[in-house]
């Protein structure tokens, strides 16, 4: 149905309103000629299908209208700024997509001999060697293949670890609070049982409290650093000491790596194990246009225990060790693979694309990239922090976090704030989380964006904000208006989505 008033078929403009391609079907449409099968014997045993198969009947013309409107629809980082929160949703260079369709890496088969893929398997060392240089741990899994699926990789080294020393009983998991979701749902997947810990009033997990919840059966401590919070724990290093006093490990989700990669080398932190997600750090996709990859770097306590495969080198060039043993005599003995994690090798495309990334920008670069994007987020919260209500005092990393005191008395919402974004051509930023500040507004503005960019979104944030306390209720209330389609009870497609179509008389039918 159209939300559109005033046009006669629902479009505004280019914008066109779309049925779904369901809905276009037209019998005996095609947009491509096949030559019809010859007859054959039946070989199905009386089970060949008797009705259609479902699949839409359209013109090219169609089809390629109806995918270009489509896109029009879909809000990129091609399109502007996405302030999502602990997302980094950065720009991922043309160059890095140029790489990764070169022949000569797009086209490999990974059951090829390995004699006839040495180039990828030196590229895939050439990215080990800069995780590792970047974060000052000895050894890293490059298997896994997205964020969470590193924190996994790291859980079950740790779990590896402390069987072989013969502390299986520690199985209680420290988490903060304000920690990514991933961080307690992974943790409790491996068989661990998770024990909060609240931030204090800076926004940092309160020592004495972590402290306190250290005992016998503590495996290890899962902790992000920048934190959810945008803030940096500047702790870190006593956390880790103590952690390691009480026999643990300590688990640092590397989400938010962006915000010191260049700056601040994580092993030096006393950090045993963190996953890097080199879509957020490295600028490689996200997602769908991905897909992820989440390396694992680990300490020298836990590297033995880092699931196979792992690339080597050595008079022979470079081979893929797909068990201790196949290591040789000289780490046999040492290594204790807890297993493979996934099929193949980790994600290729995307170390060619990460890759590609540090070369262009070098050590001096990407501590720049960390640098904007700690400036970029400061600038934003400085520019609105006289109207909006910053959580927490002082400068904050990559991200800024707001929350809604200065919505106050107002009628108007978080939520009603970002749907007003939407009007204005901005996807909104995270809202409500992290869950420890109430009516959060999470922005990380990425060092991708100009400072024409910045001042814009300032200025829809600060536009809005005095439209809030005008009293003008009815502009968030009934946001967005401009958008595609209007506001939806998400309460009720939470709890009763539609996930699939039916047809109009299918859908009678089932309700008779």
């Amino acid at each position: 149905m159209s939300n559109t008033p005033g046009t006669i078929l629902g479009h505004r403009g280019l914008d066109h309103e779309e049925a779904l391609i369901f809905e276009q079907d037209s019998p005996g449409m095609t947009g491509v000629d096949l030559p019809a099968v010859p007859a054959g014997p039946d070989r199905l045993g009386g089970l060949a299908r008797k009705g259609a198969i479902g699949l839409p009947g359209l013109s090219e013309p169609d089809i390629v209208r109806h995918y270009t409107r489509l896109s029009r629809k879909n809000y990129a980082i091609d399109s502007g700024l996405y302030p999502l929160g602990s997302c980094t949703m950065k720009h991922n260079p043309r160059l890095n997509e140029k790489m990764a369709r070169l022949p000569g890496l797009a086209d490999i088969h990974p059951l090829q001999p390995v004699e006839t893929v040495q180039g990828a398997l030196k590229l895939i060392d050439e990215v080990a060697h800069w995780l590792k240089t970047l974060t000052g741990m000895p050894a890293v899994a490059m298997s896994p293949g997205a964020g969470a699926h590193g924190e996994l990789c790291g859980l079950m080294s740790i779990h590896a670890a402390l069987e072989h020393k013969g502390h299986g009983h520690r199985r209680r998991i420290v988490v903060p609070e304000s920690a990514h979701g991933t961080n307690p749902a992974t943790a409790a997947l491996v068989g661990f049982t998770v024990d909060p810990v609240p931030a204090n009033a800076r926004g940092r997990v309160d020592l004495d409290a972590l402290t306190a919840k250290l005992g016998p059966d503590v495996a290890a401590v899962m902790i992000t650093n920048p934190n959810t919070c945008g803030l940096f724990e500047g702790d870190m290093r006593i956390i880790a000491d103590r952690v390691h006093a009480a026999g643990g490990f300590l688990y640092c989700d590397g989400a938010n790596f962006n915000a010191i990669v260049g700056r601040v080398r994580p092993g030096d932190l006393g950090i045993d194990a963190m996953h890097i997600n080199l879509h957020k750090t490295f600028s490689t996709p996200h997602g769908g246009g991905g897909p992820g990859a989440g390396p694992v770097v680990l300490s020298a306590a836990l590297a033995p225990f880092a699931p196979v495969p792992w690339v080597v080198h050595g008079k022979d060039g470079f081979s893929l060790v797909e068990t201790a043993a196949a290591a040789g005599p000289a780490s046999a003995g040492t290594a204790k693979p807890f297993g493979r994690l996934k099929g193949f090798h980790g994600q290729m495309g995307m170390f060619v694309r990460a890759l590609t990334y540090m070369l262009s920008h070098g050590r001096d670069g990407l501590a720049r990239v960390s640098g904007d994007s700690v400036l970029a987020a400061n600038y934003i919260m400085a520019s609105v922090s006289d109207v909006m209500t910053p959580s927490f005092d002082g400068p904050c990393m990559h991200e800024c976090l707001l929350d809604d005191r200065f919505l106050k008395d107002t009628g108007v919402t978080t939520l009603d704030f970002a749907k007003a974004m939407i009007d204005e051509g901005y996807h909104p930023m995270t809202v409500y989380f992290p869950l420890v500040v109430h009516g959060a507004m999470l922005i990380e503005p990425t060092e991708s964006e100009s400072k024409r960019s910045l001042d814009d979104f300032i200025k829809v944030l600060r536009g809005l904000t005095a439209a809030a306390k005008a009293g003008e209720v009815a502009r968030f209330k009934n946001a967005p208006m401009f958008a595609p389609r209007r506001r939806l009870d998400e309460t009720r497609a939470a709890r009763s989505p539609v996930l699939r179509w039916k047809p109009k008389l299918e859908q009678g039918a089932a309700a008779e």
